[in-house]
């Protein structure tokens, strides 16, 4: 006898309560905060273009607390491509989410935001960006993975103390 489903959605109702000292780890929410796309040169922008642009990408990645178990983090992407000293398109999302921790232990949590909450919100900016690109009149922008392992090491390096240099 085949067990009755609800067709895949999700049930109706609060969530589910973890045990007392089981560690929760959810996405509450995730949303598009801030966007902007601009083409500034068009239609000559969108010529065919002799040399290959570069690109320039700053990231940065935005915990706040909300309460005592819910943080928001953002991810901020900018962006701007330049070919032969002129502006093709640049961009700026903040892309969001509200992020549910529940039992984790202190030392986890600065991680958590800022390696694993980014990872999850990365995939969805690049589609948005890239599908923005495409409007613009571009081929897509596929960003490249990136390693928030990586930025947070860097970030934490730099919050660190430079202990001065004995002679």
């Amino acid at each position: 006898m085949a067990t009755p489903t609800n067709g895949g959605q999700t049930p109706a109702g609060p969530a589910p309560q973890p045990q007392p000292g089981q560690s929760q780890f959810r996405v509450a929410a995730q949303y598009t905060k801030d966007f902007s796309f601009e083409n500034p040169n068009a239609p000559q922008s969108l010529m065919q273009q002799q040399a290959q642009p570069t690109m320039n990408i700053q990231i940065n990645v935005n915990p706040k607390q909300l309460s005592n178990t819910d943080f928001e983090v953002e991810l901020k992407l900018d962006g701007k491509a330049e070919a032969g000293g002129s502006v093709l398109f640049a961009f700026e999302l903040i892309y969001a989410g509200v992020f549910h921790l529940q039992g984790i232990p202190a030392e986890s949590v600065a991680p958590l935001l800022m390696i694993e909450c980014p990872r999850i919100l990365f995939p969805f900016a690049r589609e948005i960006i890239a599908s923005a690109v495409i409007g613009g009149g571009f081929p897509p922008l596929l960003l490249d993975p990136i390693d928030f392992v990586a930025l947070y090491q860097q970030r934490a390096a730099q919050a660190q103390p430079q202990a001065p240099v004995q002679a």
